[in-house]
């Protein structure tokens, strides 16, 4: 969070994911009357006047908690809220034919099944290859969709190695809308994850600020004392006890990231496979080689955190529909769990 001295002055850049910017301001007491969008404008780095109406045109500027046109002229004391889509980077970005399971498509938004192995957008060491670079051939001839956005229409995202349903915008004020969703938490996002062991709790909520680990940067970590990081909440339940694994649904409340990751760790039952929090080696289970084997093929055949974003939910930008969308697990996670089943079911025999 950074402080402006001369006015009072928040700025929040939300984990989910970088992809829109909130600010807080209050309008100095001596403020003369003034458009909101032309104050905007010359307070906030890089938002131009039609970054400022585009926000307002989706009713994302409040003011006083209501929203406003772009018209509404400022009076002092004046609280303004504005979410606005993350601003451009210089960053060319390279169509490229890359197929698409594309669940659901009008002409506000495309709902996918993104792929494990699939990077979201393009940053460091990822310039090619990335659902961006995907999705920048297939809306070509769209403007939100130009080689100079490097993230175009993207309003959430999921990791590298997870797979599952994302929603992305084709028009601005769709952009605009779902990202205000995203940042009040009213959209639905239930993910199901491979475990190892089985929670004491059926149902559970795991609480703690998550924020880079200050010992590895590359990783997160939770911090219980709230005194580090930004505060993340996942409820959980076991779908299904399997032996030295469990199948568990993670509803999200925030959208840190590597939340459910973290989380899980935190509570020591770490995503099978997740080479980054430790799930890659055996956990749970016997001393047996052939249970050994048997672990390692399952690694071979599901060579990723076991992690599937499975339903998303959210309120249709234009039409105000309540959109509910649900995907199957993918193979990999599908093959594993099948195998495991067999493989405690054989042990009982």
């Amino acid at each position: 969070m950074m402080k402006i001295v001369d006015y009072p002055f928040e700025y929040e850049e939300q984990e989910e994911e970088g992809m829109y910017e909130h600010y807080r301001l209050t309008v100095d007491p001596g403020q003369s009357v003034m458009r909101i969008d032309k104050y905007l404008s010359n307070r906030i780095d890089n938002a131009s006047r039609s970054r400022i109406q585009a926000a307002a045109e989706a009713g994302n500027i409040l003011v006083n908690e209501t929203p406003v046109k772009a018209s509404y002229k400022i009076k002092p004391n004046d609280e303004i809220r504005i979410v606005m889509d993350y601003p451009r980077r210089e960053l060319k970005i390279i169509p490229e034919n890359i197929p698409l399971d594309i669940v659901f498509e009008d002409d506000q938004l495309i709902v996918l099944n993104k792929p494990a192995g699939l990077v979201v957008h393009p940053g460091h060491g990822n310039y090619s290859g990335t659902l961006v670079n995907a999705l920048a051939w297939y809306y070509k001839d769209l403007p939100l969709f130009n080689s100079e956005d490097p993230r175009p229409g993207l309003v959430h995202r999921i990791d590298k190695d997870t797979s599952g349903l994302m929603v992305v915008a084709k028009t601005e004020l769709a952009k605009n809308k779902l990202a205000l969703q995203f940042f009040n938490k009213t959209t639905e996002r239930r993910y199901q994850a491979m475990v190892w062991g089985t929670p004491k709790e059926n149902e559970g909520i795991i609480s703690g600020n998550i924020g880079r680990s200050l010992k590895n940067r590359q990783v997160f970590t939770v911090f219980p004392e709230e005194d580090y990081g930004k505060p993340a909440v996942t409820h959980y339940s076991v779908l299904k006890s399997i032996g030295y694994v469990s199948l568990v649904e993670c509803r999200l409340e925030t959208g840190r990231t590597h939340q459910i990751r973290v989380h899980m760790k935190y509570i020591n039952h770490p995503l099978f496979n997740d080479s980054t929090y430790g799930g890659d080696k055996i956990l749970r289970g016997t001393t047996f080689t052939k249970y050994k084997q048997f672990v390692q093929n399952c690694f071979k055949l599901l060579p990723r955190q076991a992690l599937h974003a499975k339903t998303l939910g959210f309120v249709h930008p234009v039409t105000g529909e309540k959109m509910l969308f649900d995907s199957a697990l993918p193979e990999d996670m599908a093959t594993v769990i099948e195998k495991w089943e067999n493989y405690i079911a054989s042990r009982y025999e």
